[in-house]
Formats: C-alpha cells, sequence, structure tokens
C-alpha cells in the first residue's frame, strides 16, 4: 500500500496562537505608550521652554516669544529681550537637562543600581575639579573650560573603571569606588580654593552652585552639537544596553561584545555629563532622578532614552524658573535642584535599602 503525504502545511495550536496574538498585542501596547510618553513630554519641554522666555519683569507674550526666537524682526524690542536676555539661559537649561537626563540613565542602567548617576559615581566632580582648577590656575573659559572639564570627567571615569573592574563590573563595587573617587575631587577642588586669588575663589564659587545662566555662547554651541549627535546616538544604542541588563553571559550569547558597547555607551554619557557641567557648573540630583521618573512614565517599555532626556530638560527648566521668578527669593538653578533631589535621595536609599538592591 502507498502512504499518501499530506502536502498542507501543519496547523499551528490554537493555544500557541492565542499567546503569539497576546504577545504582539502588548508589543503594541508598549510600542504605543512609549510613544505617547514620548509626545507628551516633548510637547510639555517646548512648553516650558517658552514659558521661562515669557516671564520676567518685562513679560512676553508666549505667540511673541515663538515669534522672535524662529522668525525675528518684526519688533525690535521683542527681539532684544527674548533673544539676547533669555534665549541662551533657557536654551542652556534645555541642553543641560537633555545631557544630564541621557547620562544618568544610561549609567543606571549599566550598572543595574538607581543610585549609578554622574552625581554619586564621581564623575560630575572630576569634570568639576577639573574646571575649577582651569577657572583658578589658568583663568580658562569658553572652548577651553569645556575642553578642561571634559578631560577631568573622562580622567576619572577611567580611574573608577580601572579601580573597579575585576574581571568584569559589578555595579555595587563600581559605585563604591565612584564614591570614594569623587570625595577624592572634592578635595582636590576645596584645596584649589584655598589656595586661590580671592576673585579667582569668588569666580569658582558662584560656579560650584550651578547656574543656566553663567554659560557662553561658545560653551552653548558645543553643548548643542554634542547633544545633537551624541543624543540620537545614545537612542540607537538603547537595544544594546537592553541586552547588556539582561546579564553578560547572555549578551555575549547574543553577539555582543560586551566589555566593547560597555565603554562606549559610558564614554557617550561621559562627555554630555562632562559638558553639561562645563556650561552650569554642577547642577546636582537631575541625573539621579531622571532615569527613574522616565522608567515609571514609559513602564519599563523601550529603552527610556528619550522620555529621560525629556524628564531632565523639564527639571532643570522648571528648577531654573522656580529660582528666578517663582519664590521669595531669587536662587541659583542648582540650588533649586538640590532642595529637590536631597529628599529624592534619602528616598531612594532607604528604598534601595529595603528591597535589598543596595548590596
Amino acid at each position: 500500500m502507498t502512504a499518501v503525504l499530506d502536502p498542507s502545511p501543519p496547523t499551528a495550536h490554537p493555544g500557541a496562537q492565542r499567546v503569539a496574538q497576546q504577545v504582539a498585542q502588548h508589543r503594541r501596547r508598549r510600542a504605543r505608550r512609549v510613544l505617547v510618553v514620548g509626545v507628551v513630554l516633548a510637547v510639555a519641554v517646548v512648553a516650558v521652554f517658552v514659558l521661562t522666555m515669557s516671564v520676567g519683569s518685562s513679560g512676553v507674550a508666549p505667540l511673541d516669544v515663538l515669534r522672535s526666537v524662529v522668525a525675528p524682526g518684526s519688533d525690535p524690542r521683542t527681539d532684544f529681550i527674548v533673544r539676547e536676555l533669555r534665549l541662551p539661559r533657557a536654551l542652556t537649561s534645555l541642553l543641560v537637562g537633555l545631557a544630564l537626563g541621557i547620562s544618568g540613565t544610561v549609567f543606571q542602567r549599566l550598572l543595574a543600581n538607581p543610585l549609578a548617576s554622574p552625581d554619586v559615581l564621581g564623575i560630575a566632580s572630576g569634570a568639576s575639579a577639573a574646571a575649577v582648577a582651569g577657572l583658578v590656575l589658568g583663568n580658562l573659559g569658553g572652548l577651553a573650560l569645556s575642553g578642561a572639564a571634559l578631560a577631568g570627567a573622562l580622567a576619572t571615569s577611567a580611574l573608577v573603571y580601572l579601580l573597579a573592574w575585576r574581571q568584569g563590573i559589578s555595579g555595587y563595587r563600581f559605585i563604591l569606588v565612584g564614591i570614594g573617587i569623587g570625595a577624592l575631587m572634592g578635595s582636590v577642588t576645596s584645596y584649589l580654593l584655598s589656595k586661590a586669588e580671592v576673585a579667582d575663589a569668588r569666580a569658582a564659587f558662584a560656579w560650584l552652585v550651578g547656574s543656566s545662566g553663567m554659560a557662553g555662547t561658545a560653551q552653548i554651541q558645543v553643548l548643542a552639537a554634542a547633544v545633537v549627535v551624541l543624543g540620537p546616538l545614545s537612542g540607537l544604542l538603547g537595544r544594546r544596553l537592553t541586552v547588556l541588563e539582561l546579564g553578560d553571559d547572555t549578551a555575549r550569547g547574543l553577539g555582543l561584545h560586551v566589555e566593547r558597547d560597555r565603554r562606549l555607551l559610558m564614554l557617550v554619557s561621559v562627555v554630555l555629563v562632562a559638558l553639561a557641567t562645563a556650561a552650569a557648573g554642577p547642577i546636582a540630583f537631575v541625573a539621579l532622578m531622571a532615569g527613574p521618573l522616565a522608567a515609571r512614565l514609559v513602564a519599563g517599555a523601550g529603552s527610556g532614552i528619550v522620555a529621560s532626556a525629556c524628564v531632565g530638560a523639564l527639571i532643570v527648566l522648571v528648577a531654573d524658573l522656580l529660582g528666578q521668578h517663582l519664590l521669595p527669593v531669587t536662587l541659583s538653578t542648582g540650588v533649586v535642584t538640590g532642595l529637590i533631589g536631597a529628599p529624592y535621595l534619602v528616598w531612594l536609599l532607604i528604598a534601595t535599602n529595603r528591597s535589598g538592591a543596595g548590596g
């Protein structure tokens, strides 16, 4: 007897089809949530960006602000108020927030610890120490100051990486080493200030407080170029970051060069935080807060880098708006973010200790 073969393909099991449909629906919901959250945050950033240029001793209508920024020339008085007096400060706040938001979430996810931000890891302290050395010893400014901050951040991050390396990188060990190196960089900064001339020390102290109003044109341009280039690059590397979160062995099994990709992501983040620090001084806690807040908004969907950047920009813009116009006394941007971030850090330490994630 000759066997008759059925040429039709096998029918998938109904249970497997339902699971596949549920997975596809879940992915669509996650992608839709990421898109909606990203659009809402971007609109909020633009709205607050315009608002910071509308409020002041001479109020300007939001539509007039937009007209002056996009197509100047219709009203010289408004153009002077917006473009000359307020736009540099608002643009600095926007760029610093974007840079710190990206760098913070990358470090936190690479090291799998919400405490792993450039503030805690000593990288911002290294950039600050180098910048203070440039201000006190060399009277640097503009591009030279940005270069000094970048060199200090790169040297500090390399030192932390080498000291924390033990056949791989442990997030808890990296944080402990970073805290120690950060304290060392703080001591260097204090020593430089103690030996500086009074005028130089006063300028350095003003810079160390952190303010969006100190950046020169060259520093804003350098930071803008870095955000425009490295921001999208961080987004493209977001998938590699997601795979690295699965663990080194799994990432290698999926074809990643673990240490090379980790170093590349760290390098991008270090450059962003260094140039942000050079432009506005050390703006505390923004990198620490932006990533976890964005993660809650997107509910773990996607890489979260775009959302983190927008949240960081919102924090700095709102902090500068509060410090300049909405509080009884005028405060620098870094002081306001410190007042917001210090209670958050205490809460985060308590929550991390309770969950056992702090080591």
